[in-house]
């Protein structure tokens, strides 16, 4: 199984990113996939998830959308209007099954992830 994550690098405050997720080796389609992130020294945090319902954390609603292409068994986290305080480690995760959650020990398969800097 591998969980291919891309699309990271360093913007402005203000800019758009859109990161990738591209998975193998398993049935994308009947799973639940989500986005994590993390900076140094915090836990890993939620951001949203895409099953066959779509769940956004706060912080994010308005800014980042999650979408999937089962056909290329890809995810994808659009992220705009990104914020200083949106630097960290981006993570695509997966879990068996069509509901999402927020606890990241809650998934199976995690990607390498992707960092996402934002400069002020």
């Amino acid at each position: 199984v591998q969980l291919q994550a891309s699309g990271g690098g360093l913007v402005q405050a203000g800019d758009s990113l859109k990161l990738s997720c591209r998975v193998s080796g398993l049935t994308f389609a009947t799973m639940t996939m989500a986005w994590f992130r993390q900076v140094p020294g915090k836990e890993r945090e939620f951001v949203a998830a895409r099953s066959a319902s779509t769940y956004v954390a706060e912080f994010v609603k308005g800014r980042f959308t999650v979408s999937r292409d089962n056909a290329q068994n890809t995810g994808y986290l659009q992220m705009n209007s990104l914020k200083p305080e949106d630097t960290a480690v981006y993570y695509c995760a997966l879990r068996y099954g069509a509901g999402w959650s927020t606890t990241a020990t809650s998934y199976d398969y995690w990607g390498q992830g992707t960092q996402v800097t934002v400069s002020s």
